[in-house]
């Protein structure tokens, strides 16, 4: 969808006290997290054409955010259990 937001608090809202513990107490969640916004601006900025990418650069770009945002939810659930 484009434009649409995939922050994780949005993405997630029943971790959102989760997300905020780790990124506070576990430094390779809080750098996953960061890297995983900072494509997901990217992606909407292309997705919006502020910038101009190939669709298999965005796809790619795409695809990177997925496996970030599977990563974090592991450690989310982990966190939880």
């Amino acid at each position: 969808m484009l434009g649409e937001h995939h922050d994780l608090v949005h993405e997630f809202p029943e971790f959102r006290d989760q997300i905020h513990a780790l990124k506070v107490s576990n430094s390779h969640f809080a750098r996953l997290f960061d890297e995983y916004h900072q494509l997901d601006r990217q992606i909407r900025r292309i997705e919006q054409q502020v910038e101009t990418a190939s669709d298999e650069y965005a796809e790619t770009l795409k695809r990177h955010r997925l496996q970030l945002k599977d990563e974090l939810y592991r450690m989310l659930r982990q966190a939880v259990a």
